[in-house]
């Protein structure tokens, strides 16, 4: 498993590797046997400290190690590189988060992810902010490649609509002052901010955009949509608003269970994709199971095939290792919890068809 565990997104890296720990724990106690022999799962974290460079670096140690798969990394801009290394040495990975669309266009049989991506994201963000009556936006995003990528195709989905892009500007993902972008964007009187980026970076930006007295919403994607958004964000969270791939926990069959053990086990909140890469982890154990085989040459063919019921979705895969039919759904801050507003999507297999081959 990979993802930030130091840094200013540690708190999500850590979110992430505890969804995995819980699902190989879970798998150890059910005592499987695969291929004639009783199976011991064993967790092989990694940090990679959000940073492509040391993405790869961490994906030639695992590589090296001859792990039999692997869950991750958080980040686009660290799944795509180290991809390529997996795919070299035909090992399957699977992400719970990764939301850039190239990660799955690269023509790799290894590469899968288990949420919907930023096509279908941005697509859902852009045809919800016109039907808030929104007119105009300026667009913020980080740089990395989940944040470009979502800020994207929010861009060309609200141009779509009819809304009109006052201004741009860009940041990066270790930044905390956003004062000189937002008195540029305060001058537009936009009547939305939209961000591409995570909560360290949301956080703060929400905050400094009340402080300068803009009157414009705030909006962005799964990066921002955590309780450490609103608490680095403090009251200048509440009535904006953020959207996660799936469906809301609660409105799932398996979800009030998990976020119940996941809470007892680890004393604490679900920050955002710990239930996608448990199930990551399920989805890639199913496929072992079915193969009858531990090694990666054997079973990577059934991950393609999977049809499991998952905490957050019934996971199945298309040509290129995205879910099907993979659903968005935008919440408020409301009172320092995420309320629930409504589903969007569910069917864009076809919008992201569409990209790919324009890729």
């Amino acid at each position: 498993h990979v993802a930030p565990m130091t840094g200013p997104q540690a708190h999500l890296g850590k979110d992430n590797e505890n969804g995995a720990r819980l699902a190989v724990e879970e798998l150890n106690a059910a005592g499987l046997e695969i291929g004639g022999a009783q199976v011991k799962f064993e967790l092989v974290p990694e940090d990679d400290q959000a940073d492509p460079k040391q993405g790869t670096i961490v994906a030639q140690k695992l590589v090296d190690a001859k792990v039999h798969g692997v869950i991750g990394h958080l980040n686009s801009g660290t799944t795509i590189p180290a991809s390529k290394l997996y795919s070299d040495a035909g090992i399957p990975q699977i992400s719970g988060s990764a939301t850039n669309p190239k990660y799955t266009q690269q023509g790799f049989k290894t590469a899968f992810r288990v949420m919907a991506n930023d096509v279908q994201q941005g697509k859902a963000l852009g045809e919800f902010a016109a039907k808030q009556g929104v007119k105009t936006v300026a667009i913020i995003d980080d740089r990395t490649a989940y944040g470009q990528g979502l800020a994207d195709e929010f861009r060309k989905a609200a141009e779509a609509s009819g809304i009109k892009v006052v201004a741009t500007e860009y940041t990066n993902d270790k930044a905390t002052d956003f004062k000189a972008i937002l008195t540029k964007i305060k001058s537009t009187k936009t009547d939305l901010v939209f961000f591409g980026g995570m909560d360290a970076q949301g956080g703060p930006m929400a905050k400094q955009m009340k402080e300068l007295g803009i009157k414009a919403k705030f909006l962005g994607g799964d990066g921002v949509c955590t309780p450490e958004f609103m608490k680095l964000g403090g009251p200048a969270s509440e009535g904006n608003f953020c959207s996660l791939p799936g469906m809301p926990l609660e409105k799932l069959a398996k979800g009030p269970e998990f976020k119940d053990k996941f809470q007892k086990k680890f004393n604490g909140e679900i920050q955002l994709y710990a239930p996608y890469v448990y199930d990551a982890v399920m989805v890639m154990v199913d496929s072992m199971k079915r193969a009858n085989s531990v090694e990666p040459a054997k079973y990577l063919a059934e991950v393609g095939k999977s049809n499991y019921d998952g905490v957050t979705a019934k996971i199945a895969f298309d040509e290129f290792g995205d879910l099907k039919g993979g659903a968005i759904s935008v919440y408020r801050y409301k009172g320092g919890q995420l309320e629930y507003v409504e589903t969007l999507g569910g069917g864009m297999a076809e919008a992201v068809k569409e990209a790919a081959q324009a890729t």
